[in-house]
């Protein structure tokens, strides 16, 4: 795609026909770059062989380059003329491939194509494996006779600490703001929160050396045995739009009791202050949420109801896949339709992008 101005990618999937499966041979290699492919029920042990592969339209690889490909920053001739790309991407590619169990490789005919190609095994998911929607229970209230708990909203984002304010100033929270890691040690230092839900991206001090520092104030304080006993030690939850696993492995680290994503649901927030500081909920009568009634939250009627500007902005937020602007925008329309905020969110976590394009398509 960066070297051509023109052309097609093309991804097939396919179920590998067993152990007498035909292979490319040596003439339908000079002919052709999409062999026809096999569909099949046979598994070993439970899993099914996949098949997957890439083909596209490019300027095709030379034979002479094909066996130092994958190799770190070797590039084809084609990707030195152009000047794109490290060399690194296929090595990384083959590198993942590897760890699932399979090996990339590669068919290509200079001035045509290439075509990668990989197996792996998966186990088959039986129906009664995938768990059931669990019903999204909205809260009330607190149950009487808790403590007054303290949290800290530590983020660089205005909207984003407000979103949380909202939600939780109506049930009795006392909450603190904070607008970087520094302002956060030093709220921590004075009221001593039950919880902090801690961005880890944020100016002058991140949420990573935040963390950090209040870990390591905490193991110097007298008390801090006795806390750790009686489980009154400050919890922090990160709170982050990268999904990467270093960035969770990295958080854990430097003392995160958990870690939830952006865009999150109301449901994580509550469930995080449940499971690390006890926090009971008075809940309204248990409802499934079914599919239907996402249907119906989610027509062009309702987002066309919305403020031009703020649908416009939201289309461009997807298309860039600028996380951060789509949950500041969701905040904006939850307070115009609260179940539609909900909904588009839903859709956003499970990066239904396509989705919600077409439900922002201007209308003509």
């Amino acid at each position: 795609i960066k070297f051509t101005k023109a052309g097609t990618v093309s991804v097939r999937v396919s179920v590998v026909v067993g152990v007498g499966l035909t292979r490319w041979t040596v003439e339908q290699q000079t002919t052709s770059l999409n062999p026809p492919l096999q569909e099949s029920v046979v598994k070993e042990n439970g899993q099914h062989t996949i098949t997957f592969e890439i083909e596209d339209t490019g300027f095709g690889i030379a034979k002479e380059e094909l066996d130092k490909l994958f190799q770190p920053f070797v590039q084809t001739k084609t990707g030195q003329q152009l000047q794109e790309g490290t060399g690194l991407g296929l090595t990384i590619a083959r590198s993942f491939v590897q760890l699932m169990g399979g090996e990339i490789t590669v068919s290509s005919l200079v001035g045509k194509g290439s075509v990668f190609k990989f197996d792996i095994k998966l186990s088959v998911v039986e129906t009664a494996d995938i768990k059931s929607q669990q019903p999204i229970r909205r809260v009330l209230a607190l149950e009487p006779n808790q403590p007054s708990y303290r949290i800290l909203i530590a983020d660089d984002a205005l909207d984003n600490r407000q979103l949380l304010i909202k939600l939780l100033s109506p049930l009795g929270f006392e909450l603190w703001e904070a607008s970087n890691g520094i302002e956060a040690i030093e709220i921590w230092e004075k009221y001593c929160p039950h919880l902090i839900f801690m961005d880890m991206r944020m100016p002058m001090m991140d949420g990573y050396e935040a963390t950090k520092q209040i870990r390591l104030r905490e193991r110097n304080r007298e008390d801090f045995q006795a806390k750790i006993q009686t489980g009154q030690a400050t919890a922090i939850v990160a709170v982050t739009a990268h999904r990467l696993e270093k960035e969770r492995t990295t958080a854990f680290r430097v003392g995160c009791d958990d870690f939830i994503h952006k865009p999150f649901r109301e449901a994580d927030i509550f469930d995080a202050l449940h499971k690390h500081i006890g926090v009971r909920f008075v809940y309204a009568e248990s409802t499934a949420a079914s599919t239907e009634t996402k249907v119906e939250i989610l027509t062009p009627e309702a987002i066309a109801a919305l403020p031009p500007d703020l649908v416009a902005n939201l289309r461009q937020a997807i298309y860039n896949l600028d996380v951060e602007l789509m949950q500041t925008l969701i905040a904006q329309i939850s307070e115009l339709n609260q179940p539609l905020a909900t909904a588009i969110a839903s859709l956003a976590k499970d990066f239904k992008y396509r989705q919600l394009l077409d439900l922002t398509q201007p209308t003509t």
